[in-house]
């Protein structure tokens, strides 16, 4: 054999065997054969073919950048480097991008619930209402007196709707710079400082989240009702919601990344995933945190199963199916990204004979369960004009607007890219962050941050696997996906007759971004390598840790000086 036949290691020595198989090399290191196939070549490097790694022999598994396997760390010496015994733990594990999301998002997610003045998030008076409503049995749309007109909501501790009416008349009051934005601390705190008053309460209107199932209140709910148990005053109990959120987005998307671990692709996950707006919304009451969350974990189970072609656990399979019941039912814009998971082949499923068709199954029954929860909440759209100024009030009407895309799809389609002309740079701007109800956005310096992150993230990704067929499918369901955002805004916010489709914002791209990454990168062969033509990954991994770190530290700063000062 000659010596070009033979992969060099990252420290100049030849690779040998494992399980009595020629290994190939991942980023320079020697890794083993997968589902007992042989290897074939990435980027000119011969690489183990994607698939479930096997766990049999912990001498055959590697780390997911390459340093020593489980067996070579249990040789070590107890004495000799216990940190390096300790990150190849973590490595082999847990994942290095599990490990630093746990760390990080835990961090930036707890000071976001902490500088951020309670109802100061994105519409979380009415968020925080619904999940109150929800915490206490309240499933469905319940609707409520308005000399106004069509309204929904529920009652509410008259504490709570105290501190509620404060920041309300607080948050618009946009003094002039350099004032701070918020009032005054002390106020907050008395606020906060009321117990609550459970026996005394009154009728809030939160029409535009009662349009909303109950899922992903899920969390906050439980927030709520253990704030109660504990008797907690009213700060209390609204950080304690807060934090339930967090925690939930920490566990679903920890699960997500952990599914990756293996893989060089974990890194631009979860430079998604610790996004400054996604952590600003994790560290506040909405639903979006847990919709946010369940879309990168199906986005995550759909780049291994189908785009890297590795074969599901029973417990990624069984969070996969479960997922694509409870997606469609947290937001309707979303509910095609949940189907993508019957493109994921059966075989990765581990799925054969009648069982192939389980996925089918359960796609049915989350589009089912949305379709009836949609004609449950249909008639709070006739209270969402509600939402706009007094002269606007009865100018939203679902009805007439889906009659005039059915009816003049061109002037729709130019009212679309009159949107697009007039709004894109906001929705780029806000898809980094624009910190809630302070509209605040996220500085320079973070948005050049996880813009780097992202271009590092795509740089070091293994090469996909998918077919054409099912990547063009996926590809038209992000496009669809992004056209039900802005047809959704059309018809519940934008008035009739208006020169461009209100309400969309930035935010609502992010649970979309890994699939279109992976779409993406599935046609992009580009790759980042070093001198010797192999793809790197503990330097990209810490490039990636260190700039997200920075975006966020740098939002935090930003955020605490125009509101605080």
């Amino acid at each position: 054999m000659t010596t070009e036949a033979r992969p060099e290691s990252v420290d100049g020595q030849q690779p040998g065997t494992v399980g009595g198989r020629q290994s190939g090399t991942v980023d320079g290191q020697q890794s083993s054969t997968v589902d007992g196939r042989q290897s074939g070549t990435v980027d000119g490097q011969q690489s183990s073919t994607v698939g479930e790694r096997q766990s049999s022999t912990v001498g055959e598994r590697r780390s997911e950048d390459g340093h020593e396997t489980v067996a070579e760390a249990a040789e070590t010496p107890p004495g000799v480097d216990p940190l390096r015994r300790a990150g190849g733990w973590v490595r082999e594990r847990m994942g290095a991008a599990t490990a630093a999301f746990l760390v990080v998002a835990t961090l930036f997610g707890a000071v976001w619930a902490t500088v951020t003045p309670a109802f100061w998030g994105h519409d979380e008076i009415t968020q925080f209402g619904r999940s109150y409503q929800v915490a206490h049995g309240g499933f469905l749309p319940q609707r409520i007196a308005d000399d106004r007109g069509v309204a929904y909501g529920g009652d509410i501790p008259l504490s709570i709707d105290g501190l509620m009416s404060y920041a309300f008349t607080d948050y618009n009051r946009r003094p002039p710079e350099p004032e701070p934005m918020a009032a005054d601390r002390v106020s907050y705190r008395l606020l906060e400082s009321a117990p609550v008053t459970t026996d005394a309460t009154k009728p809030v209107w939160f029409t535009n989240t009662a349009a909303y199932s109950p899922i992903p209140y899920v969390p906050a709910a439980v927030g709520i009702r253990l704030a109660e148990a504990l008797d907690l005053d009213v700060g209390g109990m609204m950080l304690l919601t807060r934090l339930a959120g967090l925690a939930a987005y920490l566990i679903i998307v920890g699960f997500a990344l952990w599914t990756l671990r293996g893989f060089r692709w974990q890194w631009l996950a979860f430079a998604v995933a610790v996004l400054p707006i996604a952590l600003f919304q994790a560290g506040t009451v909405t639903a979006d945190t847990v919709t946010n969350a369940l879309a990168l974990l199906v986005s995550c189970l759909l780049v291994k199963g189908l785009f890297l072609g590795a074969r599901l656990s029973r417990a990624e399979v069984a969070v996969a199916l479960a997922a694509t019941v409870l997606l469609p039912l947290c937001k309707p814009t979303y509910v095609l990204l949940a189907m993508l998971t019957v493109l994921i082949p059966a075989r990765q499923y581990g799925f054969s004979s009648w069982r192939r068709w389980i996925p089918w199954a359960c796609a049915v029954i989350g589009a089912g369960a949305f379709a009836v929860w949609m004609k449950i909440a249909a008639p709070t759209g006739d209270g969402m004009g509600l939402m706009r100024p007094p002269e606007q009030w009865h100018s939203v009407r679902p009805g007439d607007q889906l009659h005039g895309i059915l009816t003049h799809p061109v002037d729709f389609l130019n009212t679309f890219v009159e949107s697009i002309w007039l709004r894109d740079q906001r929705w780029f701007t806000q898809f980094f962050g624009e910190l809630g109800f302070a509209y605040i956005d996220v500085p320079a310096v973070s948005i050049l941050a996880c813009l780097l992150a992202f271009a590092v993230g795509l740089g070091i990704a293994e090469r996909l696997t998918s077919d054409r067929l099912r990547t063009w499918v996926v590809a038209l369901t992000v496009l669809a996906s992004i056209a039900m955002i802005y047809v959704t805004l059309y018809m519940s916010f934008t008035p009739v007759g208006y020169y461009l489709i209100d309400g969309v914002q930035g935010r609502y791209f992010v649970p979309l971004a890994i699939v279109a990454f992976a779409v993406l990168l599935r046609w992009m062969p580009v790759r980042l390598s070093d001198i010797r033509g192999i793809t790197p990954a503990k330097g990209p991994a810490i490039v990636i840790v260190v700039a997200t770190v920075i975006a966020l530290a740098a939002a935090v700063a930003k955020y605490n000086y125009l509101v605080w000062g």
